[in-house]
Order: structure tokens, then sequence, then C-alpha cells
């Protein structure tokens, strides 16, 4: 999967994350397309467009050669490196870049982009920098990964809503509460406002899949008592609940009861009962 629109904001996070805590003049960096070239798109810290759209081929430039390699490389003088070649020079250059350094952001053995920093004079740039932007791009590799799992999960949630019959099978429809509480714990994890709204909003289909609803309105419960109910739903103790969502087991419990007050039942299986009833659960 390459140049998914919506991953345009983790890179362009990474680039600031990289500018910051590497403390370098200029970070950049982009997507490697569906053709196999690498789209330069991101920039902090440029100071003419020269940069803006170039298109890096396969073991072409820095660039392309840490896209081939999937290993971050370096060079300390841009315009006479004798281990690069130099096909972009005139861009590069036309930027002052001198120093540069690149990390592929590798996901399951495919890189999905690169990551540069680079200095506008001759400076070395040392294990210090290379290790915090090697992080940086690990953790974008790490929320790619998390993304490409959430498309593949909702495409099926295409199949099953395509296909509503099949969630009369018993085993389906424990399928689609399994994956309903697991996406939910993948929400309540992410610092993502944009991936976890859409989780959230994957969570409601599939609550709406099994036709449960009454005609009562659903009760005002907070996303956090729709998460514990999910896991108490699976069949999940209190303490499992609370490692699944990286809470206090007090936690669960006061969430657990506060669903319980609106929901007015008396028991935790009363209640995974009555939010199904009224569409909040599958």
């Amino acid at each position: 999967m390459y140049l998914r629109p919506d991953d345009g904001d983790a890179f362009r996070q990474a680039v600031r994350v990289v500018r910051q805590r590497a403390d370098v003049p200029v970070a950049f960096g982009g997507q490697v397309a569906a053709e196999g070239s690498l789209h330069l798109s991101e920039f902090v810290g440029v100071r003419t467009s020269a940069l803006k759209g170039l298109q890096i081929r396969a073991a072409a430039g820095l660039g392309g050669q840490v896209m081939t390699s999937r290993r971050p490389g370096a060079v300390s003088d841009y315009g006479s490196a004798l281990t690069i070649s130099h096909d972009y020079d005139v861009p590069v250059l036309a930027e002052g870049i001198c120093s540069v350094a690149a990390v592929p952001v590798t996901v399951h053995g495919r890189v999905r982009g690169v990551i540069y920093g680079a200095a506008r004079g001759v400076v070395p740039l040392g294990d210090r920098v290379l290790d915090t932007m090697v992080d940086a791009t690990r953790r974008l590799a790490g929320e790619l990964a998390v993304r490409d799992e959430v498309d593949r999960r909702l495409q099926l949630l295409d199949v099953a809503d395509a296909d509503r019959t099949a969630l009369r099978d018993s085993v389906a429809i424990e399928e689609v509460r399994e994956l309903h509480a697991e996406f939910r714990a993948i929400a309540h994890g992410l610092d993502d406002a944009v991936l976890r709204d859409r989780l959230h909003r994957a969570c409601e289909r599939l609550a709406h899949l099994t036709d449960s609803r009454d005609t009562v309105d659903p009760p005002a419960l907070s996303p956090r008592e729709l998460d514990v109910l999910s896991q108490i739903a699976l069949g999940c103790s209190n303490a499992e609940t609370a490692r699944r969502l990286s809470l206090k087991p007090e936690t669960v419990k006061a969430y657990l009861r506060s669903a319980m007050r609106k929901l007015d039942v008396h028991t935790r299986h009363e209640a995974v009962v009555a939010a199904r009833r009224r569409g909040a659960l599958p």
C-alpha cells in the first residue's frame, strides 16, 4: 500500500521531530509511490522550492541508495561525495545543502518512505543525529503498520457489511465482537486523533451490523465506558480488561459502575446485554 493520503500527516510529524530533536537546520522526506519512486512532499527549514515535488528514483542519489539498501546513509559533502550518484545535485545544491543523512521508513520489509536531515555547511552528522532519525523513522513505521492493519480490518468490515446474512452465524457474530473490542483497545492507546476517529467510526458500524438495537435511545456512554464494556463482552475479567486497555483495575471498575448506572442495570452481564440492545455494542 503506497501513498495513502492520510499518511501525509504522519510523515509531516516525523520530519518535524527530526528537525527538533536532531537539531538539524533542514529536514524533509516523503513516501514511496506505487511505481517505486520517492516523492518528496514534507519540508521544514527549506529556503527555496528546489526540492519540493522532487521524485527520487531507486538507487539514484542518497535517497535512492537508501531505498535500495534499506539502510541509513549519510554524506558530509553532497556535491563531491563519491559514494552516491549525482542525479539530483542541481536541486540539492540550490537549497545550499552539503551534509545529508537519510533513513528509510521500512514496514514489514518494504520501504514506504525516506526521512532526511541536512545541514548547509560541510558538517559531519554524527551518531546522535542518526540515532534520533532512526528512532523517528521506527516510530513512524510502527504507526504506518497500525494504519495498515486498520485498513485491512476495515476491508473485512466492508465485506461483512455487504453480506449481513453471514452474521446470522454465531461464529461470525463473535468475530465481529472481537474485532470491535480490538478496535476500541487500539484506539484507546493512540495519540493520532485522525486514526482514532476512524476506529471509533468503524466501531459504530460494527455495533450496528448485528441489528440488535431496540427502540430505546442509547444512553450517553463515554468512549472509556464503551472501551471497558467491549472487553467485558468478550468475557474478560476486570484485571484482563485493565491489561488490554493499559488501565488500573480500579479504573476499570469505576467505568463499569458508571456504565451500569447509565444503563440502569445491576450486573456486568446485564450491562453488556443492555448495551447491545441499544446498539452501543455488536
